[in-house]
């Protein structure tokens, strides 16, 4: 496999908690190392705090495939490592809990929410039980803090909200697994885009290191970085209202930033991080999927916000840095901009040219199932159906002068017409995928997807959850049980290692919505257009003629294909 590809793999397999996860490690290295070659102590000695950082990180990740293992490992490793600490005299820095770092903060929440999401109640309480002591156990004895202490009550009220949310968590997606439940509009938000998340940890990952360290004055400005980073993520579903709300967070934080300590240090003291790197990212997601029109007139507005809050947060600092240096702030912030125009641009001409290879390749299939069902007709239908001409026309001009003669040109007619409708039949099934008990449609859609999913998965278990009328429009029923059918042919074929397939059928504001999911592995170079009948291309092509919409595409933890059929059709 090529390395772009094993990297690609790595990627995609980290998912959120990984790439979050990743996120933290980075940033507890980067403090560590520069802790361990200051001049406050000997030389090095804070490197003792990394063994334990890694182990604790393999074991979050290692707890997705066994909670279990992952949980209790990780609650050794806090121990072990506290161990370590008072054995060698190292100094643990604190994030949000006392003398825990960054990466067993993350760890210890993602441990809690993969035990209570697939553990065993019991085994689960137990796994969470040693974590929360192990976490304890670490706060009081690494640097010997009194459990009565201010750092150590504030710890306490932190930890809860944090075991609090994790199993909070953990029990809604575990109910929403056993009910088979369709994931709402915010999970789906975070699982299609995790990896933006993870980017956006990092710089908020770094903020917050420093906004512990100026104390309590500088939250309000940590949390105007959470929700410039929320924003963007929202951005991907509503880009100009997202960008109005981010430029008016943005002047927020300049006013915020008068109140905050004077240690808290801006990046060239223009702006937070976080929102640096928010409206970079922005742009080009503006540039890339808005018309340019809008795209410029919120980009504008978002410099304004810009160019307002960075005058004000120098001008706090110096006003003589403000006269003699401001201008190459906005020589480099126009840089940026032009960077992120540009990379937008970029990902904007290469989505253009991804859909016309896909329209060329529905094109190429529309043209060439056409050609074939003309051969078809030509050759085969077209003949009986001559004949049936040719003898009736006989049959009229013979039927007054010599009846039996017409009546034997009848039965020609019936046994030709028999012939044609065998032969139709015969091209009807070539036309179409494989034939098995659940290719041929009644008026019920509902109980046909019941027989598809109950037959059809190929080895694969499925679960089915339907919402639908009664009264589908026919043409609509056929086409979505075709390509559920077609999606559990590709589940069957390509989802290696799947365990699970996932059917969700409903109507939402006046369309078909059908959602195909599994939670397999993605092959190695699946073919783009399906495999088997029409595959994707032809499913596409399905989709367009009812003027419906298709998506689909790998997901973190398996592939997914959705369409929306429009229930009422337009008069052509």
């Amino acid at each position: 496999m090529p390395f772009s590809d094993r990297v690609s793999a790595a990627w995609r397999w980290l998912g959120l908690e990984g790439v979050v996860l990743l996120a933290a490690l980075f940033v507890d290295v980067l403090i560590v190392l520069s802790a361990a070659f200051d001049d406050a102590g000997p030389r090095g000695r804070d490197l003792v705090l990394l063994p334990g950082i890694f182990a604790i990180s393999a074991c979050a990740l290692w707890s997705r495939e066994h909670p279990a293992r992952g949980s209790f490992g990780g609650a050794a490793v806090l121990v072990g490592s506290t161990v370590l600490i008072r054995i060698t005299h190292a100094t643990a820095y604190s994030t949000l809990l006392n003398d825990l770092s960054l990466t067993e903060t993350v760890a210890g929440v993602e441990l809690v929410f993969f035990a209570v999401r697939r553990l065993r109640p019991n085994l689960a309480f137990a796994a969470v039980s040693s974590l929360v002591v192990a976490a304890l156990f670490a706060a009081e004895l690494r640097s010997g803090t009194n459990f009565h202490s201010d750092r150590m009550v504030l710890t306490l009220l932190l930890g809860a909200v944090l075991l609090a949310a994790s199993v909070t968590a953990g029990l809604r997606l575990r109910k929403q697994a056993a009910t088979t439940k369709e994931p709402n509009a915010l999970n789906r938000l975070l699982r299609d885009q995790w990896p933006l998340i993870g980017v956006l940890c990092l710089p908020l990952f770094l903020e917050l290191s420093e906004a512990l360290d100026s104390g309590p004055r500088a939250y309000l400005l940590l949390l105007c970085s959470i929700a410039s980073a929320a924003l963007v993520v929202y951005a991907t579903q509503r880009p100009i209202l997202a960008g109005v709300l981010l430029s008016g967070v943005i002047l927020l934080s300049g006013v915020l930033h008068w109140l905050a300590p004077s240690s808290y240090d801006l990046p060239f003291r223009a702006l937070p991080l976080t929102e640096i790197a928010a409206g970079t990212v922005f742009v080009v997601l503006l540039v890339r999927t808005v018309r340019p029109r809008q795209a410029w007139t919120v980009i504008g507005l978002l410099s304004v916000a810009v160019g307002l809050t960075t005058t004000a947060n120098v001008y706090s600092h110096n006003s003589f840095y403000l006269l003699n240096n401001l201008r190459d702030l906005a020589l480099a912030a126009l840089l940026v901009l032009g960077i992120a125009v540009a990379v937008g641009l970029y990902f904007r001409a290469r989505d253009s040219e991804r859909a016309k290879v896909v329209e060329a390749a529905v094109t190429e299939a529309q043209t060439s199932e056409r050609m074939a069902l003309a051969r078809e007709l030509h050759d085969v239908v077209a003949h009986h159906v001559t004949g049936i001409v040719v003898q009736a026309q006989a049959a009229k001009l013979m039927g007054d002068r010599n009846p039996a003669l017409a009546m034997d040109a009848l039965g020609r007619i019936e046994e030709a017409g028999a012939e044609a409708l065998v032969a139709m039949r015969r091209l009807v099934r070539s036309m179409r995928s494989a034939a098995d008990a659940t290719e041929q449609a009644t008026t019920d859609l509902e109980a046909d997807l019941r027989k598809l999913v109950d037959t059809g998965h190929h080895g694969v278990p499925t679960a089915l959850t339907m919402r639908i009328p009664p009264n589908i429009p026919q043409e609509v029923a056929r086409s979505a049980l075709r390509l559920v059918q077609e999606s559990l042919t590709n589940v069957g074929r390509h989802a290696k290692g799947a365990t699970q397939a996932l059917v969700v059928v409903d109507v939402i504001d006046g369309e078909l919505h059908i959602r195909v999911s599994d939670n397999g592995q993605l092959e190695h170079q699946r073919p783009a257009e399906g495999s088997g009948g029409y595959g994707l291309v032809g499913m596409r092509e399905r989709v367009e003629l009812l003027h419906g919409r298709l998506s689909a595409g790998p997901v973190a933890g398996g592939w997914v294909v959705e369409t929306w059929l429009p229930l009422e059709g337009e008069n052509e």
